[in-house]
């Protein structure tokens, strides 16, 4: 049991042939990674901000390709020798109030026309995407690298920009709240059958390497 693996919709890696050479020329400019993240960020706000005044076919081509450079910024670490520990919690913590941002655009929006099932929708689909980050940043905390799911951040940032894209956020909205949710729960899962079984003293002794 405690062998099962969870498993994600899309592949989270690009062939390093795609990226090598724009990264290769994002380094020659003096970029760094942190400065990927927080451009990442920067332009996911711009979609909020879109997404607020109800200009979605905007709001999701920004959102799509800002949210792109979230898979530079790691390459871009790696190739320049940059990868830092603080880099990464950067990054992590943008990556969660990047789609904040743009669900509490869509919740401005749809609060302020009186639609109460969207913008309950926005905040359970916020609930659930945090609720995917916060167990697996728990099940790291106790030594288990939780990566994988069902619906990670990748299918997240496809789902939302594109219903976006083509003006169909109320289904957006339902898929992201009920499978978002869903794969925190799938995480709670793999996480218990991977260390429900550890006596606690070992899980104190973990907890004291962490610290």
């Amino acid at each position: 049991m405690g062998r099962l693996r969870s498993f994600a919709l899309l592949p989270h890696k690009v062939p390093a042939r795609i990226t090598d050479p724009i990264v290769g020329a994002i380094a020659r400019v003096g970029v760094t990674p942190n400065h990927l993240s927080v451009l990442g960020f920067a332009g996911n706000v711009g979609a909020g901000a879109l997404a607020a005044r109800g200009q979605f076919l905007a709001a999701g081509l920004l959102m799509l390709g800002f949210s792109a450079i979230d898979v530079l910024d790691g390459a871009l670490a790696r190739a320049t020798g940059r990868a830092t520990r603080f880099g990464a919690v950067l990054d992590s913590a943008l990556d969660r109030l990047s789609e904040a941002a743009v669900l509490g655009g869509l919740v401005f929006y749809f609060a302020s026309r009186g639609d109460r099932e969207e913008t309950v929708l926005c905040f359970a689909a916020l609930a659930g995407s945090w609720l995917v980050s916060y167990v697996r940043a728990q099940a790291q905390a106790q030594g288990l690298d939780l990566r994988d799911g069902l619906f990670t951040r990748a299918e997240r940032v496809i789902v939302l920009s594109g219903v976006l894209i083509i003006d169909q956020v109320r289904i957006g909205l339902w898929i992201l709240a009920v499978v978002a949710t869903a794969t925190g729960l799938q995480r709670l899962i793999v996480a218990w059958m991977r260390l429900g079984a550890q006596p606690a003293v070992e899980r104190k002794q973990a907890d004291e390497e962490q610290s």
